[in-house]
């Protein structure tokens, strides 16, 4: 199999130096609750995340994104938010918040925290404000409705994580909507007041030196305000684990407003030199949601995609049509890309067989650093970890226990990272965990992968260390030569650099070359190649020189 390179494409030389530090960023995702423990508590703090900057800035990312460590009940583990201006205790306050932005800065590491406006806790002051009656100033400050007459709720709504959309308020006599837990009551976006509310929570965080958000949830941050029914979704030959999965979500998200508050939360961040916005979106229309909230200049830098997150395989088709949804054109928004993260079952336990898992593990951080757009790492991934079978009595994810056995749980992917082999706990705590360490974990500890030069965690720096110093790879176009198969091959350009990235995604050898192959420098390269024949699960980036 062979394919004719394309000529590189003419740019101007300034292009590169004018491109801002986001745009083909390498980022790291840390969940603070299993970083690393200060304190012996058993759960990570932000002290924690701190003492080991060092190691995350040696991989070579260009910023860290913090998951939620803002004060909450932790129904939802942080994303239940009660005071969006405190630190929660158990990650420490906002003096340890300081020093980690003031340490990350000083190791060249930006930071990136979460905003959660399409709902807080129950336990959040503006909520108990708001169902006390309904005349007080914040009693249209989330989404509440009456009864039907036969008492039953406003709609047929239904959750995230099962059964119906709305809980019953005595205070109020009405109900009030939750897309997610009902502890997670549905803010009322449309609301200017709530508007400027949360606005003001978003300078407070930027005042402190945080370089950017990403927006949780916002396609669920918009409801219909008519409260019209759902239609059903058409039938699929997929297991259905929850009552959302009924329904096609055409009124309770995705209002045609939401881009509108998202052009004002632009143009608050555009204030902050170099402040990077992306917008988490999941759902069946995820991709026009995406390329809507990023349109133009006025609204999100990047979306988050969820192409890879769930995906049960690994295929050159997936991958095509993940990067060809993204083209280079006038008004497109900038993707963002990951293979895992705290809500996704590990992509070596989804992907691979267990035989095959760390070839698996290097090839797939081959393309993930490959990609056109921003790359996501999340804490473990540079290690090879695996996905950790929790079993229900240590079950810690309300989504799972409420729907167990029938969906996969966020825990497997939470639990503590592996710092020293010999170490209790691996050296994440001197205390049990909150949850339990992966039984394979041990041997994919940071202390021995950081002593041994072919180990994962060596080739993530060297991968990352590549892309850094190739335009191409972090800011390039990119072209797919073929998708076939097992064969995955396309070429990332740049001015004056033509790369080509060929990938055997399966567990026989495969044979492709360009037509002349005396004019390619290999770059970088996995598992088993020789004279562009690829053994399974092999791959390489290949540079033209002549």
């Amino acid at each position: 199999m062979t394919a004719q390179p394309l000529p590189t494409p003419e740019a101007p030389p300034e292009a590169q130096s004018a491109r801002p530090w986001w745009r083909g960023a390498a980022i790291y995702q840390i969940y603070p609750r299993s970083f690393a423990d200060s304190n012996g508590d058993g759960i990570g703090d932000l002290a924690g995340i701190t003492a080991h900057l060092e190691y995350v800035a040696a991989l070579g990312v260009d910023g860290v994104w913090l998951s939620p460590f803002f004060a909450s009940p932790m129904k939802d583990f942080g994303y239940d938010v009660s005071d969006y201006r405190a630190v929660d205790p158990i990650f420490g306050t906002l003096a340890d918040f300081d020093a980690l932005v003031a340490r990350a800065h000083a190791l060249g590491l930006k930071i990136i925290i979460d905003q959660v406006y399409s709902h807080t806790s129950d336990a959040h002051a503006w909520f108990a404000e708001s169902r006390a009656d309904r005349s007080n100033p914040k009693h249209d400050w989330y989404v509440w409705a009456d009864a039907k007459p036969d008492g039953s709720p406003p709609n047929n709504w239904q959750s995230v994580f099962g059964g119906p959309a709305w809980t019953w308020d005595a205070r109020r006599g009405q109900y009030y909507m939750h897309n997610f837990l009902s502890a997670q009551p549905q803010l009322n976006l449309h609301a200017p007041a709530v508007q400027d509310a949360v606005l003001d929570v978003a300078r407070f965080w930027l005042d402190r030196g945080v370089d950017g958000f990403r927006i949780d949830a916002i396609n669920f941050a918009m409801c219909d305000p008519e409260l019209r029914d759902n239609p059903p979704a058409p039938a699929t030959n997929g297991v259905r684990t929850r009552s959302f999965d009924f329904q096609r979500h055409v009124h309770n998200q995705s209002h045609p407003d939401i881009p509108l508050f998202l052009e004002r939360l632009r143009a608050l961040t555009d204030r902050y030199d170099g402040c990077f916005t992306v917008a988490e979106v999941g759902g069946a229309e995820a991709e026009v949601e995406m390329k809507r909230f990023t349109h133009g200049a006025r609204r999100l830098n990047s979306a988050y995609g969820f192409n890879f997150l769930y995906a049960p395989a690994l295929t050159p088709a997936l991958v095509r049509d993940a990067v060809e949804q993204w083209p280079d054109t006038p008004g497109m928004g900038w993707p963002s890309w990951a293979f895992e993260n705290h809500d996704a079952p590990r992509a070596v336990s989804r992907w691979a067989s267990s035989a095959d898992r760390t070839a698996f593990a290097r090839l797939k951080m081959l393309l993930l650093v490959a990609l056109r757009g921003n790359i996501f790492l999340y804490q473990g991934e540079e290690l090879g970890l695996t996905q950790v079978d929790i079993p229900f009595e240590r079950l810690q994810d309300p989504e799972a226990i409420a729907n167990w056995p029938l969906t996969l749980s966020r825990d497997g992917a939470r639990t503590p990272m592996p710092w020293v082999a010999e170490a209790p706990q691996l050296g994440f705590s001197s205390a049990e965990p909150w949850l339990p360490i992966g039984a394979d974990h041990a041997g994919l500890a940071v202390d021995l992968q950081d002593a041994a030069a072919e180990s994962m965690l060596a080739l993530t720096r060297d991968l990352l260390a590549l892309r850094r110093a190739h335009p191409a790879l972090q800011s390039g176009d990119i072209h797919v030569l073929e998708a076939a198969d097992t064969l995955l091959v396309f070429e990332r350009r740049a001015p004056g650099q033509k790369l080509v990235c060929v990938f055997n995604l399966g567990d026989d050898p495969v044979t492709w070359r360009p037509t002349d192959p005396g004019a390619w420098r290999i770059i970088a390269r996995v598992n088993a190649i020789e004279d562009w024949q690829f053994g399974g699960h092999a791959a390489l980036i290949a540079e033209r020189v002549m």
